[in-house]
């Protein structure tokens, strides 16, 4: 029974972990995933930690601590960090967590083994065990050992891992020394070792362990082929972030695609070969949501990892969302989904409800920062990088945490409200200043990938001048009518101050917007709703 609302993102607001693989063990579901820093300059700069709820209050989440330290693995401190990591209850009744080290911006994250922690408690402490390795004794290197994800099927434990870049598919990679220098480099393997492979190094793999949860029982194979090209994968094919479920008699192959923000899955009577792809089960964006482009899209896209889940008999896919203009600020969001009866999955929009079991009260006071929508119309795709060219986000100074750098025309939505005699709306904003203004003081990095995003930003042109006033339409439709206005006096400084203004919205659920028009660029902290 839920005791309180709950939206996204769920955990506390200075919690941030990315990657979420949940799992019900007895009475409990728990978030297992990385553990970025609030405004952190690279991925996963933090301990593992995790968090619980009982399965019938999705709302009461509880922190159970510090479960893992990456200073217990030996690759540390070589290797400062631990990426996407997933966990499975063994045979033996024990917790096994999977993991693979990496450094700055990835770097070495592609050329370590698979490492294994065991724990008596899904809640650890986990105790390091070993890494993933051959009946010799050597660490099992089969493939690109990244992002773990692990199920014991039926007594048979399975692990999938890998990733995938484009370069053999390329017709001239043979001839192409550039290609295969840029492999060597980046999984730290010798051009023999790289050519060895019948299809490649790179793609989705499998590999069954003994029931030791460490030894190679069954040599690692791919389950969907490296080359997708003429495939139902041609589109949307494997990147990182595999993620397995069974449903029923059916294998669910979750991952992240080349495009990068979204979920995709395929599904297969198989555990290890003939997958299918099925679509995307959601895009940190929207993209392709209703057919929504690229273009069109409606946050700051970027890296994206999660899995799907049934909890009370609804099923849920468990997904992040960018923070702090980077790809290292990430947290934890879920969305309801449903399996119809063919097994299909259909793409599901991003919202601010998320767990709630229904749309939220319009009533009360909300944080800004629970926006499910922040766009300026021309957002960036992150691509292993902190921008630092201007656009409307989710950011802190120290523990006060909100939407910063809105500027004319940007639009800020949350789905859904169940709206009852709502007669005002009232907004807690202030103008942005030097005084006020977020300042980046860690190390910046720009990857090269985003030139062209950095170029598409700034040469954007907004052909609507902004008013000499300042104020705030209020929408239930992202490209309706004004329902309301709220007026924001020109003597708004750097303090913050709540301003309200009438609207007029029929009872029922709606979504609600606020489109901001000004020459100044302001920052908005909460949003209040007023009765009659």
């Amino acid at each position: 029974m839920q005791e309180k609302q709950v939206y996204n993102p769920f955990l506390p607001f200075n919690e941030y972990i990315p990657d979420g693989e949940p799992h019900i063990f007895g009475d409990r579901v728990y978030i297992f995933g990385s553990h970025d820093r609030e405004g952190g300059y690279t991925f996963c700069m933090d301990d593992y930690v995790t968090y619980s709820a009982p399965v019938d209050d999705l709302s009461d989440w509880r922190y159970e601590g510090v479960i893992y330290k990456s200073s217990q693995d030996p690759h540390y401190p070589n290797l400062k960090y631990m990426f996407a990591p997933d966990v499975v209850q063994g045979n033996d009744g024990k917790y096994y967590l999977y993991y693979c080290m990496g450094g700055d911006y990835g770097y070495g994250g592609y050329q370590r083994p698979i490492s294994v922690a065991v724990s008596d408690s899904p809640a650890g402490e986990y105790k390091f065990l070993g890494y993933v390795k051959n009946p010799d004794g050597t660490p099992m290197m089969k493939y690109i050992c990244f992002d773990p994800a692990v199920i014991n099927d039926n007594g048979t434990i399975r692990v999938y891992y890998g990733t995938q870049y484009g370069y053999e598919e390329q017709d001239d990679f043979f001839e192409n020394e550039e290609y295969i220098k840029e492999e060597m480099e980046m999984f730290g393997r010798t051009k023999e070792e790289i050519l060895s492979y019948p299809d490649s190094i790179m793609g989705p793999s499998m590999v069954v362990l003994e029931d030791d949860m460490i030894t190679v029982k069954e040599e690692a194979k791919h389950i969907i082929p490296y080359k997708v090209k003429g495939t139902s994968f041609e589109k949307h094919p494997f990147f990182e972030g595999s993620s397995m479920r069974k449903v029923g008699d059916k294998y669910y192959f979750v991952y992240s695609s080349w495009l990068n923000h979204e979920l995709c899955y395929a599904t297969s009577d198989c555990p290890d070969r003939d997958f299918v792809f099925g679509g995307t089960i959601v895009s940190n964006g929207d993209i392709g949501y209703k057919g929504r482009t690229d273009s069109e899209k409606l946050n700051m896209t970027g890296t994206t990892h999660g899995s799907i889940i049934e909890i009370n008999n609804q099923w849920y896919v468990f997904y992040h969302r960018l923070t702090h203009k980077s790809d290292y600020s990430r947290q934890a969001c879920a969305e309801k989904i449903y399996i119809n009866p063919d097994g299909s999955i259909s793409q599901v929009e991003v919202t601010s409800c998320g767990l709630n079991n229904g749309p939220l009260k319009a009533e009360g006071e909300y944080p800004a920062i629970i926006a499910c929508n922040i766009t300026n119309g021309h957002m960036p795709h992150g691509s292993n990088s902190i921008y630092t060219l201007p656009f409307p986000n989710v950011t802190n100074i120290g523990e006060e945490r909100f939407i910063a750098e809105i500027q004319n025309n940007t639009l800020i939505g949350y789905k859904y409200f169940d709206f009852k005699n709502v007669q005002k709306l009232g907004v807690t904003i202030r103008k942005e200043t030097e005084n006020n203004k977020v300042r980046i003081d860690v190390p910046k990095r720009t990857d090269k990938r985003c030139d062209a995003e950095i170029k598409r930003c700034m040469d954007y042109k907004d052909n609507s001048e902004a008013q000499d006033e300042s104020y705030i339409d209020v929408l239930i439709e992202e490209k309706g009518e004004s329902v309301g206005r709220i007026s924001i006096p020109d003597d708004c400084d750097g303090k913050w101050y709540k301003f309200s203004g009438d609207v007029n919205i029929t009872d029922g659920v709606h979504s609600l917007y606020f489109v901001y028009h000004g020459k100044d660029m302001i920052q908005m902290k909460s949003f209040d709703f007023i009765g009659g």
